[in-house]
C-alpha cells in the first residue's frame, strides 16, 4: 500500500474516508450517488442505526426490502442471520424429502413412519452438506467477480485488514477535531464476516424451497412399494425420476440463481464494501446466469435427454 493514501471529507460529520468510497463509514450518509440507486431496491439507506433488528426480522426484510436488511446487517455483521439460512434451507430439504416419501404407498403399511423418518433424515443431512457446499463455492464465484469489477478483496483489506498504517489513519481519522458528528456507526471497526453476510442472500431459497415442497406434494405420481422385497425396484425412482414436473423444478432454481440472488448479492456486497451499485450488478449477473447455464439449463430435465 503507497504511503499516500487518497481521502475525502464526509460533509456531514466531518471524518475522512477513502476517495473511492459512496458512502462514510462513520455516519452513514451517501458521499456518491449512482443513477441506479434512485430505484428503491437498490437505493442507500442514509437513516441512523440504532440497534439490530431480530434474526426473523432481517430474514423478512430480505423478501421485502433487501437494501434495509444488508444496511441493518452491515452494522453489526456478527448477528447476520446466512448460517441460520443455511439451516433453514436444509430443513426444508428434510421436508422435501417427506413431501416425496409421501406419495410412496408402503405394504405393509406400518413400514410408513419407519421410511419417512428415514428420508426426512437423508435429505436434511444431504441438504444441509450440499447447500453448505454450493453456498460457499456460488459466494466465491461472486467475490471473485466482485473482485474485478470493483477490488472487493481489496477494499475488504482496506477496511477491515491488520495494516498498521492504515488503522493509523483511521484512529486519526475517527479522532478530527473537524468532526461534527461522534457516535458515527465506524462500519470498518468490524470484523468482515463477509461469508456470513453473503450467505444471507441466499434467502430466496426459503420461498423457493416452500414452494417446491408443494409441487412435489400436488404434482409428483403416487408409486406402490413393497418393502417385503429386498431393495427398491429401479422402476419405482424412474416413476419419479422421469416425471415432467423436474423441469417446472429446475427452472425455477435456475431463475433464482440467474437474477434473484444475484441481486441481493450486489446489495450485500455493495453494502460490505462501500463500492459500487452498477459494478457489482454487472458482475453478480453474469456469474448468476453462467452458473445457471452450466448447472441447472444443461440438465436432461429441460434439454430431453
Amino acid at each position: 500500500m503507497s504511503a499516500t493514501i487518497a481521502l475525502q471529507r464526509c460533509p456531514r460529520c466531518g471524518n475522512e474516508n477513502p476517495a473511492d468510497s459512496f458512502s462514510c463509514s462513520f455516519c452513514g450518509i451517501r458521499l456518491k450517488m449512482e443513477s441506479l440507486e434512485n430505484i428503491f431496491l437498490f437505493r442507500r439507506i442514509e437513516d441512523p442505526w440504532i440497534s439490530p433488528l431480530p434474526w426473523y426480522m432481517k430474514i423478512f426484510y430480505l423478501f421485502r426490502d433487501p437494501a434495509k436488511s444488508f444496511w441493518d446487517i452491515n452494522h453489526k455483521r456478527s448477528t447476520s442471520p446466512g448460517y441460520i439460512i443455511l439451516f433453514l434451507n436444509s430443513l426444508l430439504w428434510g421436508l422435501l424429502g417427506l413431501a416425496f416419501v409421501s406419495h410412496f404407498r408402503f405394504n405393509p403399511a406400518s413400514m410408513a413412519p419407519y421410511y419417512a423418518l428415514t428420508f426426512f433424515l437423508v435429505f436434511l443431512i444431504f441438504g444441509f452438506l450440499f447447500n453448505l457446499i454450493f453456498y460457499a463455492i456460488l459466494a466465491w464465484f461472486f467475490i471473485k467477480g466482485a473482485n474485478y469489477a470493483v477490488g472487493f478483496s481489496e477494499r475488504l483489506e482496506v477496511r477491515f485488514g491488520e495494516d498498521k498504517k492504515l488503522k493509523e489513519i483511521e484512529k486519526e481519522s475517527e479522532m478530527s477535531p473537524f468532526s461534527i458528528y461522534k457516535g458515527g456507526t465506524l462500519l470498518q471497526k468490524q470484523e468482515a464476516n463477509k461469508y456470513k453476510m453473503l450467505f444471507c442472500a441466499f434467502a430466496p431459497f426459503l420461498l423457493i424451497n416452500s414452494i417446491k415442497i408443494l409441487i412435489v406434494l400436488v404434482a409428483f405420481p403416487t408409486i406402490n412399494v413393497d418393502t417385503t422385497k429386498k431393495g427398491f425396484s429401479k422402476d419405482i425412482f424412474n416413476s419419479i425420476f422421469n416425471s415432467p414436473v423436474w423441469a417446472v423444478l429446475d427452472i425455477m432454481d435456475a431463475i433464482t440463481v440467474a437474477v434473484w440472488i444475484p441481486i441481493l448479492m450486489t446489495i450485500a456486497i455493495r453494502e460490505l464494501s462501500n463500492s459500487s451499485t452498477y459494478k457489482v450488478l454487472i458482475s453478480s449477473l453474469i456469474i448468476g446466469i453462467l452458473v445457471a447455464i452450466f448447472f441447472y439449463f444443461l440438465r436432461p430435465t429441460l434439454l430431453g435427454f
